[in-house]
């Protein structure tokens, strides 16, 4: 009798697969990537090397691999051994890591394309997968993404709790689609990217096992940031020298057995979809919260806190959509509507002949604008960089340059003009006067003021600074109990610091955009002290109301507001009607250009007092404390962060790293009230100070009399240097 063994099949393994995320913003410092190469992208792969073991996705973005192409060329070698292996899987995405969602579609597929062409010249691996910047996801991204050739990119568990999957469903990949074309979709876990890096190792493997009892054959993702291994507070030390990686990427390998780290990739070569995906509006749990207003957000955070304990509650929690940061900071969406202004006049230049010089022009364009996507200057939270002025600037810079070659390229665009559009899409029009020399955005229904002004031939943006407003985490600062100067290592979104000690005493809030040429109506008996902690209490309709615009043309606008005078004095008199015109001229100049502020207050009626009158301009030339940036003072230079007044009628500054001189001519005014505008926002690193720019107001005392106009004018003269 013969005996045949039988053959028992080996179960099939669990999978892990990790996609680990490098970006650095466009602008930012090149000693924060050295530093951040140093304690991050360089031990991480080092690491990596040694533990041939452990696959994942490697996604890197555009201006990243660009400055390690220029600065650290080697790290390309050891990348492209890891892919010829098979141990790293390169992951797609944006070029300049743009929402992609925020940007057109022929500029999607050109940033995904991009991105694709560099990795297949520069490390022979055209990718197949995707990236998408902070997962912000909506429902016709499959379309946009399959164009582009992408097969699958990655999201979070939040993504699919809030379409009605359970938690239990989250264990493998599924199928998204929009008008017949799809893309495979992994679930990121939200736990695993808590526990990585922050939580025990054994917990991390426990958590895997228990999901592979749960589900045999199945996958756990996790897509998360390369930053979290040694750029947060803390985490190089923790990582590296105490070993948390190394230990993680052994336990991995030691656990060969029933676990597989694997390549996106690889997991879907070989299994399935569990089915469709058809998920909402999302991003991360953190980012849905951060776009909420501030005191929406500090009731959302509440709610959260009295479900804390019931998971299945919290899964029905989620906060705004990304596109709510346009609504909830008017600089991002300024920003937003310069970048689709110039997409749209690059796709609208002409076909022309002749020689290659203006195909190469219109290609630089393109990257320009491609550039000025870039994602962290549109946003903030923990990350994003709305607050960063560098990173603002340069996105600006990028559009500007952008624009003007369009201009140069269109018949006619060079010629000076004006048009009537809702520049920002709040429902009022605006008037944009164009120039070779400036652009400058005319908004009547802020007070008549200047919301955009760009020196174009040096593409610098000049009023460029922020609304100090009230954000959520402000009350984390002023309880100075939970302040932390140091403490053990925990995930980014659970630490309190601060880089400076009484940054509490920087909380204060604007009543107005910081835009230039307010008109401040206010009692003379108040001061630059009082100017600097905004209590002048101006008055409301006249400095931010709405004017009427009586006239405009390519290099004048004329507008008008007649309201009662409401002005909180410290004599609490009454106060008559007023009539305030303002004129704006604009117009070039040797070496740049010169716009011109002309107002005409006009009584019906006597005073009962006196009332001051100022004219407010906003400058912003970042960096306050460089030597190359500096007011001029009768004593000497000063520093951009100074406070105080000076005489009138002539006020200069420069920035010698734009290569601009702003002289600001107010006749008649007896002085100007100078201070600076510092926000307190939260960062990776911890509550920090920034300047924002200066606020900088020529008073006036005047003798008012009824029906006898008086005039007053300001002129800024902007320059090259």
């Amino acid at each position: 009798m013969m005996f045949v063994e039988r053959i028992v099949p080996m179960p099939e393994p669990f999978h892990l697969a990790l996609l680990i995320h490098a970006h650095q913003p466009v602008g930012n410092f090149g000693h924060v990537l050295e530093k951040a190469y140093k304690n991050s992208y360089l031990p991480f792969v080092e690491l990596l090397e040694k533990h041939p073991g452990v696959h994942m996705g490697l996604h890197y973005s555009g201006p990243l691999l660009t400055w390690i192409e220029e600065n650290r060329p080697e790290y390309f070698t050891r990348l492209k051994g890891l892919v010829r292996s098979g141990q790293v899987e390169l992951v797609g995405g944006g070029f300049y890591e743009p929402i992609l969602v925020s940007i057109p579609p022929e500029d999607q597929l050109e940033q995904i394309t991009r991105l694709a062409d560099y990795l297949e010249e520069r490390l022979s691996h055209r990718p197949t997968g995707a990236w998408i910047a902070e997962r912000v996801w909506e429902p016709q991204l499959p379309s946009s993404l399959a164009a582009a050739g992408v097969n699958y990119t990655l999201v979070d568990d939040i993504h699919f709790l809030a379409a009605g999957f359970e938690p239990e469903e989250l264990f493998g990949a599924y199928i998204a689609e929009d008008r017949g074309k799809s893309v495979w979709l992994f679930p990121g876990q939200k736990a695993l990217r808590y526990f990585i890096p922050f939580g025990k190792v054994k917990d991390v493997i426990t958590y895997l096992k228990d999901a592979a009892a749960q589900h045999p054959g199945g996958i756990a993702a996790m897509g998360d940031d390369m930053e979290k291994f040694g750029v947060w507070p803390g985490t190089a030390k923790h990582c590296y020298e105490d070993g948390w990686l190394e230990e993680f990427f052994s336990a991995l390998e030691e656990n060969s057995s029933w676990l597989r780290s694997s390549t996106p990739a690889e997991y879907l070569a070989n299994h399935a979809p569990l089915g469709r995906a058809d998920l909402p509006t999302a991003s991360y749990t953190e980012m849905m919260e951060w776009v909420l207003p501030t005191r929406v957000r500090q009731r959302y955070q509440a709610v959260q806190k009295e479900f804390g304990s019931r998971p299945e509650v919290l899964s029905f929690l989620r906060g705004g959509s990304w596109r709510g940061f346009f609504r909830k900071y008017a600089e991002s969406n300024l920003l937003n509507k310069k970048m689709l202004r110039v997409s749209a006049r690059i796709a609208a230049v002409p076909p022309r002949r002749g020689t290659s010089k203006s195909s190469d022009e219109l290609a630089t364009a393109r990257d320009l604008l491609l550039r000025g996507q870039c994602n962290d200057a549109y946003w903030h939270g923990v990350f994003g960089g709305l607050y960063s002025p560098h990173l603002r600037t340069e996105l600006w810079r990028n559009l500007i340059r952008a624009e003007a070659i369009a201009d140069k390229q269109t018949p006619g665009a060079l010629v000076p003009g004006v048009e009537l559009l809702d520049y920002d899409a709040d429902g009022a029009n605006e008037h944009l006067f164009t120039a070779p020399e400036y652009q400058a955005l005319l908004k009547p229904t802020d007070g008549g003021t200047i919301a955009l002004l760009d020196f174009r031939p040096a593409a610098a943006t000049l009023v460029n600074s922020m609304q100090r407003r009230p954000e959520a985490y402000h009350a984390r600062l002023r309880d100075a109990s939970k302040i932390a100067v140091a403490g053990s290592v925990a995930s980014i979104h659970d630490q309190t610091l601060v880089k400076e000690p009484g940054l509490e005493r920087f909380l204060q809030y604007d009543r107005w955009p910081r835009h230039a040429f307010r008109v401040l109506l206010f009692d003379p008996a108040r001061n630059q002290a009082e100017y600097e902690t905004l209590e002048l209490k101006e008055d409301a309709g006249f400095a931010g109301g709405v004017y009427l615009v009586k006239s405009s043309s390519a290099n004048e606008a004329q507008l008008i507001r007649e309201a009662e005078l409401g002005i909180s004095g410290k004599s609490g008199a009454a106060q008559p009607r007023l009539s305030l015109a303002k004129r704006f001229t604009f117009g070039p100049r040797p070496q740049g250009f010169e716009v011109g502020c002309e107002i005409g207050l006009k009584l019906k009626q006597s005073l009962a007092k006196p009332i001051a009158v100022g004219i407010e301009s906003v400058i912003n030339l970042l960096a306050p404390a460089e030597p190359d940036r500096f007011f001029e003072m009768p004593n000497g230079r000063q520093n951009l962060r100074f406070s105080g007044v000076v005489a009138g009628p002539m006020f200069h500054m420069e920035d010698g790293w734009q290569r601009v001189r702003i002289t600001l001519h107010a006749p008649g005014a007896k002085e100007f009230w100078i201070a600076p505008i510092e926000t307190v926002s939260e960062s990776e690193e911890g509550f920090e100070r920034v300047y924002q720019g200066s606020q900088i107001l020529a008073v006036w005392h005047p003798t008012l009399a009824a029906q006898d106009p008086w005039f007053a004018r300001l002129v800024w003269r902007v320059e090259s240097i």
